[in-house]
């Protein structure tokens, strides 16, 4: 009896420890990603579908439809559309070594990619809305970060000299180059390679958007300065496009015929 009693104290502290340690493991234990109207999130960071490697248009029709479209529908894009745009820009394509969709020189891939998202731009479904806000491209998560909240599509425009298809558009693509990721390898020539890049990554959007039956157009008339300030972008990221995308009212046509008749009378003579 009198053992028992001297061992209730070492039973007592035994207890006490074991549950400390299981409280500091549930404070620690990593929080799970939750599922907000059938959008996965964790914390700010929004996990995007999966992206199609096949799609009901082809490269060529795409070639041959696309166009600088700067007219939308008022109607809002859905997250699939969003999320294919941004794999055809700066997506994986190399699960190995992690190159992407648009060739970069020794691979040192200098851009980021912001997205201004407006009031009910973007539909999870029928019935919610991506917040609106600016939201950061991770690449290899294939995710959107949240950067800050609230419809800037407005300060967008202004910056951007007023251009009436940055205001409307429900979603606009910002891309930034960081210099020193491909100068530092290439000194000044880094310069040339960098917006060589951002051609080719404006020219994915421009095909993946048009097999979608969206709209897009490249602008390059806005004071860096301003864009930078309204994404929250770091003073070393350079704004280098902007790029409004939005459902397009029609898409350019073209058939082989008229093609190959318009080939046949530049060859007379």
């Amino acid at each position: 009896m009198e053992s028992e009693v001297r061992l209730l104290p070492l039973l007592l502290a035994l207890i006490l420890v074991v549950t400390t340690i299981l409280t500091i493991f549930t404070l620690i234990k990593p929080e799970k990603p939750r599922r907000n109207n059938g959008l996965v999130v964790k914390e700010e960071e929004i996990l995007l579908p999966y992206p199609s490697l096949k799609g009901p248009m082809s490269l060529e029709e795409a070639i041959a439809r696309r166009r600088s479209i700067r007219e939308y529908s008022d109607k809002p894009l859905f997250l699939m559309h969003l999320s294919q745009i941004l794999w055809a820009a700066q997506g994986i394509t190399d699960v190995k070594r992690s190159f992407r969709a648009a060739p970069s020189a020794g691979a040192t891939y200098p851009l980021e990619l912001y997205v201004v998202v407006g009031e009910n731009g973007v539909a999870i479904n029928k019935t919610y809305f991506l917040k609106a806000g600016v939201y950061k491209y991770n690449v290899k998560r294939h995710s959107l970060v949240l950067v800050k909240e609230g419809d800037v599509r407005e300060s967008l425009a202004k910056a951007a000299l007023n251009q009436e298809w940055v205001r409307k558009a429900p979603v606009s693509i910002v891309i930034v180059a960081i210099y020193e990721r491909t100068t530092k390898f290439y000194g000044e020539r880094g310069v040339r390679y960098v917006l060589i890049e951002v051609g080719h990554v404006g020219q994915n959007i421009y095909l993946q958007a048009t097999a979608l039956r969206l709209g897009t157009v490249a602008v390059g008339a806005f004071y860096d300065d301003e864009v930078r300030k309204i994404i929250s972008a770091s003073e070393n990221e350079h704004p280098v496009y902007i790029m409004p995308i939005g459902i397009a009212l029609k898409l350019h046509e073209l058939s082989r015929e008229e093609l190959i008749k318009y080939y046949e009378n530049n060859r007379k003579g």
